[in-house]
């Protein structure tokens, strides 16, 4: 059975703090793989809660890329998406019959668990924050309950 969560739920994970290492930045390096790029790194956060940040970026387009922060469940080997940042894609968000092709944010919501019998992250926003395959990974780390170290061992992705 599908895992599922409420909104409270949600915002919960979201706020809970996961500390980074100081070599993160090199921990979320990319690897090539065909076709692309990936990269995950399992976090525990303060409260315990198993997260997992899957990093994935064509090698063709580079605005074809997805961040991602998931929950994995005790005892259960699922992962819930819970933010996913990206552009690759014409977006729907089907209860409110709106399609857009732009940056933008899915979030895991209970209204599309409970209603669309879709993905729990099927809604999504338009956002400006970021435009490209970094600024995604780093608007993640800011809404998530990231804490960044004080003096990271390297600065870029790539």
């Amino acid at each position: 059975m599908a895992v599922q969560l409420d909104d409270a739920e949600i915002a919960v994970l979201l706020s809970e703090e996961n500390p980074l290492p100081p070599n993160y930045r090199e921990l979320v390096r990319t690897k090539s793989k065909t076709g692309h790029k990936e990269r995950e790194l399992e976090v525990t956060g303060a409260n315990g809660s198993k997260f997992r940040i899957i990093l994935r970026q064509s090698n063709f387009n580079p605005l074809d890329f997805s961040a991602i922060l998931a929950y994995q469940p005790p005892k259960s080997s699922q992962l819930f998406r819970l933010r996913r940042y990206g552009k690759s894609h014409s977006h729907t968000n089907v209860l409110e019959k709106r399609t857009f092709y732009d940056f933008h944010i899915h979030k895991a919501t209970a209204r599309y668990q409970r209603e669309s019998g879709l993905r729990e992250d099927s809604f999504a926003e338009v956002t400006g924050r970021y435009a490209d395959f970094q600024g995604a990974l780093d608007c993640l780390l800011a809404d998530c309950g990231f804490v960044l170290p004080i003096n990271p061992q390297s600065s870029l992705l790539f």
